[in-house]
């Protein structure tokens, strides 16, 4: 990690209000990895490598705010897709600057995120947090995204998440209009972790998605979670319901794991989800 000190940053909201803080510290973290990929739909195996660095910096501000910021700088923001067949590469942008936040925050206050890229609702943070020891059990198949409840994720979105009550906590998301199309969508939710009962946690989130009018679609998603020494087990239930049939959904899932060692993890999990005329949409 690199720390370069005496770094300006600001924050700008509208044009009435701004704030700015002197003598913050910057670093950089990183890691590198190599990938191996093959799958049924792909014979073809793909190797690849980590090709991103993540510059974040904080410094308190005279009203006792922190003010932090975060931004990735990824090469597969403007890297070519390469497909074996083609007779070229299709560069897919031309900007290498990925997720990127600012955020002010206190023990007291709780902590206000705007995203300008790479935001996430409650809903879709929430969307499956069963314990995994890799990924969700539905993310490594074609059409995982149609298999669940999800909310939103987005750009120049605003994200709150109240100070710790007791050991409840609330949550909440705004996504203007231009960020999604027709129509503006918020989410909310609260997460509970008893501080009488140590590990367990519960959650409760719900939101309405209306891209359009008159296609608004009511969703929520409700979990417990409890970690008992190195074993985690969850199970969660979400539904999605909308102005007809094929918006409705009924998701599913619960998985447990068991860390070996600090390195090693092993698990198993898994999903269903099902449609409004009890149709199977995916088995994971």
């Amino acid at each position: 990690m690199n720390n370069l000190r005496k770094i300006g940053l600001s924050a700008l909201a509208g044009s009435l209000v701004a704030m700015s803080a002197q003598a913050g510290d910057l670093s950089v973290t990183g890691s590198s990895a190599l990938y191996i990929a093959n799958s049924d739909e792909n014979t073809k195996t793909g190797y690849s490598m980590s090709d991103s660095v993540t510059f974040s910096g904080s410094t308190e501000l005279d009203n006792g705010l922190t003010y932090s910021f975060s931004l990735e700088l990824d090469g597969d923001a403007q890297s070519a897709k390469v497909d074996p067949s083609a007779a070229s590469a299709t560069a897919t942008g031309s900007n290498v600057v990925d997720s990127h936040s600012i955020s002010l925050s206190s023990d007291s206050f709780g902590t206000l995120t705007f995203a300008g890229h790479g935001g996430t609702g409650v809903l879709d943070a929430w969307d499956d947090v069963t314990p995994n020891a890799y990924e969700e059990s539905w993310d490594v198949v074609s059409g995982a995204d149609a298999s669940r409840t999800n909310g939103l994720a987005g750009d120049n979105s605003f994200g709150y998440v109240s100070p710790s009550m007791s050991g409840a906590t609330f949550h909440a998301s705004y996504f203007p209009g231009a960020a999604i199309g027709d129509s503006f969508y918020t989410d909310m939710g609260v997460k509970i972790s008893p501080e009488m009962v140590e590990g367990l946690e519960v959650g409760y989130g719900f939101g309405e998605t209306e891209v359009t009018n008159g296609t608004a679609i009511d969703e929520t998603a409700m979990y417990v979670k409890y970690t008992y020494g190195s074993m985690t087990v969850g199970y969660q239930v979400n539904e999605a319901d909308g102005p007809n049939a094929s918006n409705d959904l009924d998701f599913t899932a619960w998985g447990v794991t068991y860390a070996v060692t600090d390195d090693f993890t092993v698990g198993y999990s898994t999903s269903e989800s099902d449609n409004a005329n009890d149709t199977d949409v995916q088995e994971a």
